[in-house]
């Protein structure tokens, strides 16, 4: 077999002792790889680089297109990004997937038949990181949701389903609150379902979703989710299932893929020989059988699984009357090298088989452009004083245009015309200037409205175009509109 060119990056922290682990055991189960070594992380970091990664080391990324992991440490204060952000978004690395398996009785948990693997789209959402102050009360964080990261990440959930032997996938939104942003992401999710004739397929609104898989893991198979919630979700799920210590991760594009554990750096316990390598070793699991080295991952897998059964832990998982060892980070390594071939007897022993079959193939529908009509702008202004009837009043005297004053809302909320003097108001205003019935405007109308609005003294933050595409309102209502 010809070696594999991947990147590794030791990390800070624990991250050296369970890299070197790591790649001890899968080097000795037979892995074929051809590795190039890089610095990530807080030196890079501490030398003035606030991505924490060098230039040479995305050649050495989009060169291998395949980056094995481990945690790294942010240095404390403004200024510094986030490496796994970063990498996610500048190499298209779409999809997380995180598979939470209990190991009981071998690994303490409330949930011993837990087998759920969440995948999260990994690139927008709330991610986006598009912030701004906008009054001196208000701040704001940009909910970015496309129909094409949907798709992308929906149809990898079906078809991982479909290849893994998995019989339902799950989709958690807030369609009943955010019905543009989460809506699209439903949509998107039964659409695409409907091609999956043989999966089962279910919605839950992510609170009562949550509420459930924290209490009956077991109902769920797969699980697809918008990026924040996954991100919180998958840390759920593997801390439920046995420890956050045990989960590892891919992280997957259409050209580079990345794998890691979900756990931190743990400087506290770094160079100690305690840190327990099985997250990140998991997530070289998942590498091996990406790079279609399957059969070595099913050697490693079942080696692990083979260690966890004959009670030799970390102490992180240590338990009188279960464990029959406590290991350090080299001895736990050893204990799984010397188990490479056997497979254990009361967990259930995996296999890698389907996943040899062939490569997932996700491909995006494409669609007609809509008509898109605009009809309306919202004017989000800065304004001190709290009186909405007051301001509905004078904007509505104030501004002449085919335009009328529908509505004004703060903070989402319907203040004017009949709001309620009880809701508390800040200084950040939304007001909805629509067209009269069937009538469309142009940019022209909004320039000429913010030109008044200017001139009366008015401070405008920011303004949102109102449409319809195909007929249809592409906008939400304010509550209590």
């Amino acid at each position: 077999m010809q070696a594999q060119p991947i990147t590794v990056a030791y990390g800070d922290g624990i991250g050296p002792e369970i890299m070197q682990a790591t790649l001890d055991i899968i080097l000795a189960a037979g892995a074929q790889l051809d590795i190039d070594t890089i610095e990530i992380g807080e030196a890079v970091y501490l030398r003035g680089n606030t991505a924490g990664i060098d230039p040479s080391a995305w050649d050495s990324l989009r060169r291998t297109k395949v980056f094995l992991k481990a945690p790294i440490t942010t240095p404390q204060g403004g200024g510094f990004k986030s490496l796994n952000v970063t990498t996610r978004k500048m190499l298209g690395l779409y999809a997380n997937i995180r598979p939470c398996v209990s190991y009981s009785p071998y690994v303490h948990t409330k949930h011993p038949v837990m087998d759920v693997v969440i995948i999260r789209e990994n690139e927008e959402d709330l991610y986006a990181g598009i912030e701004h102050q906008q009054t001196p009360e208000v701040v704001q964080c940009l909910k970015l949701i496309s129909r094409p990261g949907c798709e992308k990440i929906v149809r990898y959930a079906f078809e991982y389903a479909r290849q893994y032997g998995r019989k339902k996938v799950t989709c958690f939104t807030k369609d009943n609150i955010m019905k543009q942003t989460d809506g699209l992401f439903h949509r998107v999710f039964d659409e695409v379902g409907a091609e999956y004739p043989e999966l089962e397929k279910e919605h839950w609104i992510v609170d009562i979703g949550a509420a459930k898989l924290a209490d009956t893991p077991e109902i769920f198979d797969v699980i697809v989710m918008p990026n924040l919630y996954g991100d919180i979700l998958s840390d759920v799920a593997a801390q439920i299932a046995g420890s956050v210590g045990l989960a590892g991760s891919a992280n997957i594009g259409e050209e580079v893929a990345m794998f890691e554990a979900i756990h931190g750096s743990a400087p506290r316990r770094a160079g100690q020989n305690l840190a327990n390598p099985s997250g990140l070793l998991l997530g070289a699991v998942m590498m091996l059988v990406h790079i279609g080295q399957g059969d070595v991952a099913e050697k490693v897998h079942n080696a692990w699984l083979k260690t966890l059964e004959d009670g030799v832990h970390t102490y992180d998982i240590f338990e009188a009357g279960v464990s029959t060892e406590k290991a350090g980070t080299r001895e736990f390594a050893q204990a799984v090298i010397s188990r490479l071939g056997q497979v254990p007897a009361q967990l259930r022993p995996v296999s890698y088989e389907a996943a040899k079959a062939k490569p997932m193939q996700v491909k995006l529908t494409q669609y007609a452009d809509p008509k898109i009509d605009m009809i309306g702008v919202d004017v989000f202004l800065y304004h001190n004083d709290r009186d909405a009837n007051q301001l509905g009043d004078t904007l509505k005297a104030t501004v002449q245009s085919d335009m009328d004053l529908s509505m004004i809302t703060n903070r989402g909320v319907k203040v004017w015309p009949g709001g309620l003097p009880e809701t508390f108001c800040t200084d950040h205003w939304r007001c909805r200037f629509k067209a009269h019935d069937g009538q469309f405007i142009s940019y022209g109308d909004i320039i000429d409205i913010q030109q008044q609005l200017t001139e009366a003294g008015y401070k405008i933050i920011k303004t949102e175009n109102l449409y319809h595409f195909d007929g249809v309102p592409m906008f939400s209502a304010g509550q209590g509109a």
